[in-house]
């Protein structure tokens, strides 16, 4: 089955049917690369898209580039400490300004021509424009030529995007999610590599969403977690842009020294034994807990190759000390081993929709809530996306 653009409305139907008569999205949204460009503009352009994470421009005068679906990004950091995400390109010539992660307390200067911008996006010094010797032309006027910024926002120290322009602000579209965790809204601070990884993992991107907002396959798939974090401890989580699943059996982390880490002071009950894990659709995967939380971006590199880009995250910055090391490297362990455990799964799927008679799957009414809801969500943005 090929989908077309002016396909889609009809392809999409049967995805958008009450869960007991739902099938899931067609074959073509995991292989097709012509289904892929019109998801690039209508789910990760139209929306609020992951990208990447505070952190990686923690400091003031720090850059990180970035590449997001072949859009050249910036993040930047300027004096007073506000971040900011630029298209990362001069305005002269369309030079790509930075390569490499760095500190530039001073400016960011195209290597090119050597126009230089402010960390905040303004334009400063053009060399030479006029001529030899001539820095200013009447022509040129750097009030309009700062760097593009690209919308951004940050939420759980990841940073999110809107490359269109047109999404309604983040606090209002991400607000059900916001308010749900509204507990968990502390500074959360990343203790460095240790706390870091990536999987490159051979699938769409759409099918780590999916494996990741329900808690179905616990039992085969994590029977360590299963062991303690059983099924039925889990229920499920539906929102207007994002899934996924709860435990009411989370255990925290205990040190060989009886040590825990610092928890959020004031919470509820509820986080006492709970956890929550959302995908925030499109493209980004959270689960916290009391004493940490992780956020996993999901980048695609291909319709069937999907970068996770892992961080786990910590309510008090005393747990960057050394003395916290070794508990940190045990958390940042167990958690990578469990999204491991999720690899073949996810891999075995994408392989699974080259079956040309498979019609998209059904879903238990009672276990793929989630999934059923991320599949929704995917139709509708597509569908306004798509030609008339």
């Amino acid at each position: 089955m090929t989908v077309s653009p002016t396909d889609l409305h009809g392809a999409l139907d049967p995805v958008q049917r009450p869960i007991e008569t739902a099938r899931g999205l067609p074959n073509p949204f995991y292989t097709d690369e012509g289904v892929a460009a019109a998801e690039r503009e209508a789910v990760f352009f139209a929306n609020w898209s992951a990208v990447g994470f505070a952190h990686q421009a923690a400091n003031p005068g720090d850059v990180f580039p970035l590449e997001f679906l072949g859009q050249p990004l910036l993040l930047a950091r300027d004096r007073q400490g506000v971040l900011r995400v630029f298209l990362n390109v001069c305005r002269h010539r369309g030079m790509v300004l930075v390569d490499e992660p760095g500190n530039r307390p001073r400016a960011l200067r195209c290597p090119y021509h050597a126009w230089c911008y402010e960390l905040d996006g303004r334009l400063r010094t053009t060399p030479h424009v006029g001529g030899p010797g001539q820095n200013r032309h009447d022509c040129i006027d750097r009030t309009a030529l700062g760097l593009i910024e690209v919308r951004s926002a940050i939420w759980l120290g990841v940073v999110y995007v809107n490359i269109d322009g047109k999404a309604p602000p983040f606090e209002e579209y991400a607000g059900e999610a916001i308010a749900r965790w509204h507990e968990m809204a502390v500074d959360l601070v990343h203790p460095g590599a240790e706390s870091a990884f990536t999987l490159d993992v051979r699938t769409n991107w759409k099918l780590a969403v999916e494996n990741y907002c329900e808690s179905y396959h616990l039992p085969w798939v994590h029977p360590g977690l299963n062991s303690y974090s059983r099924l039925e401890d889990h229920y499920n989580i539906e929102g207007r842009c994002f899934s996924g699943q709860g435990t009411r059996a989370y255990r925290p982390q205990i040190g060989p020294d009886g040590a825990r880490f610092p928890e959020i002071a004031g919470l509820s009950t509820m986080w006492e034994e709970g956890a929550e894990y959302i995908a925030l659709y499109p493209n980004v995967l959270l689960g916290v807990h009391r004493d940490h939380a992780f956020a996993i971006v999901l980048e695609p590199k291909g319709v069937d190759r999907t970068a996770e880009h892992v961080a786990i995250l910590y309510p008090a910055a005393e747990v960057c000390e050394d003395g916290w090391s070794g508990m940190r490297s045990t958390n940042a362990a167990m958690w990578r081993e469990v999204f491991e455990e999720d690899i073949f799964v996810v891999e075995g799927m994408q392989r699974g929709r080259h079956a040309s008679g498979f019609d998209g799957g059904r879903f238990s009414p009672v276990m793929d809530g989630p999934t059923h809801a991320f599949h929704r969500w995917i139709a509708e943005a597509m569908a306004r996306g798509a030609p008339a």
